[in-house]
């Protein structure tokens, strides 16, 4: 497995996550017929294998060991993801994600068009009454609610050749939550392309066969407090689907 390290220092990496790689297992045990050459690897197989001096760094979580993990992006997410390389990374990276000082931006294909041109989503994310796969926000919602803020911009609009409607757009969580933004974007009636869990019923779309999302860049300070911005190049999905549908 090959992953790309986009920025490294004494205390951090920062890579640039593949599409279906997840970032750890989810502590399930393997189906009875599982082999071992079925399981899937993770993310963190590949911290222990290429990177055995952060085992012990961090925190477990449900029992899964999550060596320098300090945040995740869903399996079908590229893009940049920070790795702590030392416990004194860790807590400070752990702490401006809790203070919100970590800024993420994200690039998304989403369905439709929009008349107004940017905005900010304000609205809770809790359990969804339908699925317990999924999150929901807006009326219906069960369980705790637990604040979610997200801005977004539609970058450019356009149609496919199917006469369908589509938007390319950037995204910056303010709150981390599971699923956050395929939620908000869902609420908004807006949904990411090829995404099997929150757009179902939408067929694949622009060429992506996994969910149509990117983490493009994350910011975030140093142990010395100097700004780190990182970008992530665009996997070929995105490469292609960009040159095909976004102009020139």
């Amino acid at each position: 497995m090959e992953i790309p390290i986009l920025f490294e220092n004494d205390d951090v990496l920062v890579i640039n996550k593949p599409a279906g790689l997840m970032v750890h297992s989810d502590g399930k045990p393997p189906a009875p017929d599982a082999t071992a050459s079925r399981r899937k690897e993770t993310l963190v197989d590949w911290i222990l294998k290429e990177r055995p001096d952060i085992a012990g760094v961090g925190e477990q979580q449900a029992g899964i060991d999550r060596p320098g993990i300090v945040h995740r992006l869903d399996e079908e997410t590229s893009g940049a993801l920070i790795i702590a390389k030392n416990a004194a990374a860790f807590e400070n990276l752990k702490a401006q994600f809790q203070d919100r000082v970590v800024q993420k931006e994200y690039h998304a294909f989403v369905w439709g068009h929009f008349k107004e041109l940017s905005g900010i989503v304000d609205m809770p994310i809790g359990r969804s009454t339908g699925d317990f796969r999924r999150w929901q926000a807006g009326r219906g919602t069960r369980g705790e609610l637990r604040d979610a803020v997200t801005k977004w911009q539609a970058i450019e609009q356009f149609v496919d050749e199917n006469n369908e409607q589509f938007s390319f757009m950037h995204l910056f969580p303010k709150t981390g939550r599971t699923h956050q933004l395929r939620v908000h974007l869902k609420y908004l009636q807006r949904p990411i392309v090829a995404d099997s869990l929150y757009a179902a019923s939408k067929p694949p779309a622009l060429g992506f066969n996994r969910l149509a999302l990117h983490a493009r860049q994350i910011t975030f300070l140093s142990l010395t407090g100097e700004a780190i911005n990182v970008e992530a190049p665009y996997p070929p999905d995105f490469q292609k689907a960009r040159s095909d549908y976004l102009a020139k």
